[in-house]
C-alpha cells in the first residue's frame, strides 16, 4: 500500500525537482558567500584564503556619512509603499465588487493587471516620458492648470513620492485580483441575513464584507512586513540619478554601488546580511503579531 502511493507520488515530485534544484543552485549554495562579510576579502586569494577581519566591515558600514539617510529612504519608502499596496487595491475590490456588468468588471480587471507584467526597464523608460519637465504630458497638464512644471524624478523632494505612486500603479492591478478572489469565498447567506435585519450596502460592507477577507488582509500585511527593508532595487535603479540620492538611495542601490561599481565585495555583503538579519527578524515579529491579536499564523 506505502509503496503505490509512493508510485503515485512519483510524478508529482518529479515535477518539484527543477524547482527544488534551482532554488539550491541559485539560492543556498551562493549562501557561502556570506563568510566575506567577516573577511577582507580579496578575489584573487578567494574565499579561504582572504584575511578574516571580525566584525570590522559592520563597524564600517555605521561609521558611513550617509549610512543613516540611506536606512530612513529604505524604511520609508518601503513602508509606504506596503501601506498605500494594501489600502489602494482593497478600496478598489471593493467598489469593483459592487459592478453588476461582468464584461465591464473582467476589462477592468485585465486593464489594471497589465502593468504588472511590464519590468521596470520598460515602465521607467515610460515614466521618463510622461513625467518630463519639458515635454511630458503630466508637467503640459499642470502647466494648463497655470502650476509651474515639477522635475519628479530629478526633484529630491518628489522622487520618494513618484516612486511610492508609480510603484502602486504597476503592483495594485495583482493585489486587486487577490482582494477580489477573496471577496468570492464569503458565504452569500451572510448578505441575505443582512439584508433581511434591514443592512443596506454599506453596513454590509462593513460588517460582511471586510470580516470576511479581514484573514487575508492580515495575511498579506505579515507577508509585507517582511519586506520592510526591500524598497525595490529595479524601480530606484532605473530612475534615480545622483541628484535625489538624499531622499532616493536605498540599502540594495548603495550595496550594488558599494560592491559592483566600487568592487568593495566585503563592505556590501555585510550591509547585504545586516539587511537580511534585520528583515528576518521583522519576519518573525509580524508572524507574533499576527497569531497575537488576529489568531492567524503563517508557520
Amino acid at each position: 500500500m506505502i509503496n503505490n502511493k509512493r508510485l503515485r507520488e512519483l510524478p508529482l515530485h518529479l515535477m518539484l525537482l527543477p524547482g527544488v534544484l534551482c532554488t539550491l543552485v541559485f539560492s543556498y549554495v551562493p549562501m557561502a558567500g556570506i563568510v566575506m562579510a567577516f573577511q577582507k576579502f580579496v578575489p584573487v586569494k578567494g574565499i579561504f584564503k582572504s584575511e578574516f577581519v571580525g566584525l570590522e566591515n559592520f563597524k564600517y558600514m555605521l561609521s558611513l556619512p550617509n549610512i543613516y539617510s540611506v536606512l530612513w529612504n529604505t524604511v520609508f519608502i518601503a513602508v509606504m509603499k506596503i501601506i498605500a499596496g494594501m489600502v489602494f487595491p482593497i478600496i478598489f475590490a471593493l467598489l469593483l465588487n459592487e459592478v453588476a456588468n461582468d464584461f465591464f468588471k473582467r476589462s477592468v480587471q485585465t486593464i489594471i493587471y497589465l502593468p504588472f507584467f511590464l519590468s521596470w526597464v520598460i515602465l521607467g523608460g515610460i515614466l521618463i516620458d510622461i513625467l518630463s519637465p519639458s515635454s511630458g504630458i503630466v508637467n503640459q497638464f499642470l502647466s494648463y492648470l497655470g502650476i509651474e512644471p515639477i522635475y519628479f524624478l530629478g526633484d529630491s523632494k518628489w522622487f520618494p513620492f513618484t516612486l511610492i505612486i508609480s510603484d502602486t500603479w504597476k503592483n495594485f492591478g495583482y493585489n486587486t485580483v487577490i482582494y477580489l478572489a477573496a471577496l468570492t469565498g464569503i458565504d452569500p447567506t451572510l448578505y441575505e441575513a443582512a439584508i433581511v435585519d434591514g443592512a443596506g450596502r454599506w453596513k454590509q460592507t462593513l460588517h460582511v464584507t471586510i470580516p470576511g477577507i479581514m484573514s487575508i488582509v492580515i495575511l498579506m500585511a505579515v507577508l509585507s512586513l517582511g519586506n520592510v527593508l526591500n524598497a525595490g532595487f529595479e524601480q530606484v535603479y532605473n530612475l534615480y540619478s545622483p541628484q535625489v540620492y538624499s531622499t532616493g538611495d536605498i540599502i540594495d542601490t548603495l550595496v550594488y554601488r558599494i560592491g559592483l561599481v566600487d568592487t568593495q565585495f566585503s563592505l556590501a555583503t555585510a550591509i547585504g546580511l545586516f539587511k537580511s538579519i534585520v528583515s528576518f527578524g521583522l519576519i518573525v515579529l509580524s508572524n507574533r503579531l499576527a497569531n497575537k491579536y488576529a489568531g492567524y499564523r503563517v508557520f
